[in-house]
């Protein structure tokens, strides 16, 4: 599992930083979470093909947010892609694309859009994962994200052994949870499978405040990446604009008991984001400023 961090300003896009996005790799799919504008380019400087793109997660309808979709989906039928994308965001989104897509001379001639809107809940189950979403303290209908692996049990190929299954087909019934019979004797998939390793767990907030949403969806994540707009010495517009300082992220990750958190949609007055990441780490040490185009390896739970 990969995250890559395309977009990381606030509202405006800076020399440095363009507008939200990021993109969580898993099992060769790509999902992209918010798609500000500029997003399709972001993806080409780091090379990364858009088309491989089926599902995108928008957290609310503030432009900075969601005005890369109607690019990036002109490009996409454009190239003729023929496949399905798959769009998700909160109330009011279906009304959205359908006035995006009528601007101007916009058409599609190959590819077709799957428009839903979702509340708190799950969002998307596939193969191995889950998406969900819960509210957070932005607008009205702004959510955030949930991506969690499912949780996986080892093969214990010594136990196996030693209980007298020999390699081959029968690991593999047992590896698919299937029983198999060996000198008369019946060995299920629980004598050779480990306890469940729980699955990796990445949370996106999009723009909101700190709040008890966000605590607990994020509980044990490995990824934490919030909003944080403002430094301390503006902590008093956080709730004028319902935005998070760097401390007041760093704290919910502390209170969530998260792995990692990133720092991410940083006003543009901040010329030195180190300044951010200071304040977070009196608070919790994992906090990183993020980057445009920094890549985040989540990786592999031990047993």
């Amino acid at each position: 599992m990969e995250l890559v961090f395309l977009g990381t300003s606030c509202a405006v896009p800076t020399e440095k930083r363009g507008l939200p996005a990021v993109l969580l790799e898993y099992l060769n799919n790509f999902f992209l979470f918010d798609c500000g504008e500029g997003t399709q380019r972001q993806m080409r400087k780091v090379g990364l093909n858009f088309m491989r793109v089926d599902n995108i997660f928008i957290t609310h309808l503030h432009a900075d947010h969601f005005m890369g979709l109607p690019g990036m989906i002109q490009s996409m039928d454009f190239m003729e892609r023929t496949r399905t994308l798959n769009l998700y965001g909160p109330v009011g989104f279906k009304d959205t694309m359908y006035h995006m897509l009528r601007l101007g001379n916009f058409s599609m001639d190959y590819m077709s859009i799957n428009v839903n809107e979702v509340k708190k809940g799950p969002v998307l189950n596939g193969e191995r994962y889950s998406v969900s979403c819960f509210n957070t303290e932005h607008t009205s209908n702004s959510i955030g994200y949930v991506f969690e692996e499912e949780d996986k049990r080892v093969f214990l190929k010594q136990k196996a052994l030693d209980l007298g299954v020999p390699e081959g087909r029968l690991f593999s019934r047992l590896q698919n949870n299937h029983e198999v019979e060996v000198n008369g004797k019946v060995i299920s998939p629980d004598m050779v499978l480990s306890e469940p390793v729980p699955g990796r767990k990445v949370v996106y907030t999009g723009d909101t405040r700190a709040c008890d949403s966000v605590i607990k969806a994020a509980a044990n994540a490995d990824v934490l990446i919030h909003d944080s707009t403002f430094s301390d010495a503006e902590e008093e517009k956080t709730q004028q604009m319902a935005h998070c300082t760097a401390r007041q992220a760093a704290g919910v990750a502390k209170k969530a008991n998260a792995k990692r958190l990133y720092l991410t949609h940083l006003s543009q007055r901040y010329t030195n984001p180190q300044l951010l990441e200071g304040e977070a780490r009196e608070v919790f040490k994992e906090s990183y400023v993020a980057q445009d185009y920094m890549r985040v390896k989540v990786d592999k739970h031990s047993r």
